[in-house]
């Protein structure tokens, strides 16, 4: 069971500091010579307006995933670190996947089901489930 825990966490530890990386880079990333990486902004449908747009951006798909990435990666050592990790997963992906429920009840908006939903979903339901909060 310890090294399931493991294993989840440094998958998720990949995963979101990655996508926070990705998120900071992406505008940028032609001035950097990075121009055969796949554009974040349409990876996940976004378009910025102004200059206020890229630190929104940066902040809040870049800053905080590379946090819960690095709490994550935390988690492997610390008991503790790896229990609030699991707790803070949880917290946010439902707290995302009830946005577009949410969302999706206001008529001729799109469906709440999609990729991202069943991911929110699938990490909201393995955070909590038994024995996630004891050991890493």
């Amino acid at each position: 069971m310890i090294w399931i825990i493991r294993i989840f966490l440094l998958a998720y530890a990949v995963l979101y500091f990655g996508l926070g990386a990705w998120a900071i880079i992406d505008p940028v990333k032609d001035a950097l010579d990075l121009s055969n990486i796949p554009s974040f902004m349409n990876a996940v449908g976004l378009t910025i307006s102004s200059e206020i747009g890229y630190s929104e951006v940066a902040g809040l798909y870049g800053g905080i995933n590379m946090i819960v990435g690095l709490l994550c990666l935390l988690g492997l050592f610390s008991r503790g670190i790896a229990s609030y990790a699991f707790s803070l997963l949880a917290f946010l992906t439902f707290s995302i996947a009830l946005g577009r429920f949410l969302f999706s009840l206001i008529p001729s908006t799109p469906t709440y089901w999609n990729t991202f939903f069943i991911f929110e979903i699938s990490t909201f339901v393995l955070s909590l489930r038994p024995g996630a909060n004891t050991r890493p």
